[in-house]
């Protein structure tokens, strides 16, 4: 049976599913892939730098020029979910219990009706006074080149989890793993700690798709090597 066939199967006979996404499943938005070849990782732009605790607190004014450039700031508003965020979507509306672990902090799965979404890596859409904890939204970041509190003028601080941060929701992500009957990693390297050790908690059938081979695709039962809405195309129309 081909992978993708077999992808098919799993979803289809899983009760519970348990998804991991990371940047890969949003690329067909028009989301780059930063870690990706020919990404920012592969250009002289130290990415794990900037977006580090250390240099918002060091450098808040260039740190904000740097991290609406790396997030595309200038069309935030335009990305919209594609089928691979649709189609998790559709598996939570045909009666599965689905929870969605997304690295991603471009709310996507939010906004394709998903209902169980832990943003373990928080979010781009909003930020906050680190004095008075005052939260901004999206609108208020993108208006102000350097966005600062209302109140007191403090440079507020983006609600996305930078290296140095803690993790959100960790321990709620790998109970969900390790209750699934399905794991599903989607358009993930699986190199970021510790989220990456999350199949390892499964109990239940373990399936990846990615565009390219990952470390860990040996901890997988099922590996699809391909697009990821061609793939969830090519899955619907086999039920």
């Amino acid at each position: 049976m081909h992978p993708t066939e077999q992808l098919a199967e799993a979803l289809k006979q899983a009760e519970r599913i348990a998804v991991l996404t990371g940047a890969g499943i949003s690329t067909a938005s028009g989301i780059p892939d930063f870690r990706s070849r020919g990404g920012l990782y592969d250009q002289e732009l130290d990415v794990e730098a900037i977006l580090s605790e250390t240099y918002y607190h060091r450098h808040p004014k260039s740190f904000w020029t740097h991290f609406k450039t790396i997030f595309h700031f200038h069309a935030i508003k335009q990305y919209e979910p594609n089928l691979g965020h649709l189609f998790l979507r559709e598996l939570e509306q045909a009666g599965k219990e689905v929870t969605i672990i997304t690295q991603n902090v471009d709310g996507l799965h939010s906004k394709a009706g998903s209902r169980r979404i832990l943003d373990v890596h928080g979010s781009i859409h909003t930020a906050h006074c680190p004095k008075c904890r005052t939260v901004y939204g999206l609108e208020h970041l993108v208006s102000e080149e350097i966005p600062r509190c209302g109140k007191d003028g403090f440079i507020l601080k983006p609600d996305v989890v930078l290296f140095e941060g803690m993790v959100k929701h960790l321990e709620e992500a790998f109970e969900e793993a390790s209750k699934a009957d399905l794991f599903l990693a989607i358009g993930t390297s699986l190199k970021v700690y510790p989220v990456k050790e999350l199949p390892r908690y499964s109990k239940g059938r373990r399936a990846l798709l990615n565009r390219e081979a990952t470390e860990l695709d040996g901890l997988f039962d099922i590996v699809v090597h391909g697009d990821i809405v061609e793939t969830f195309r090519a899955v619907q129309a086999s039920w």
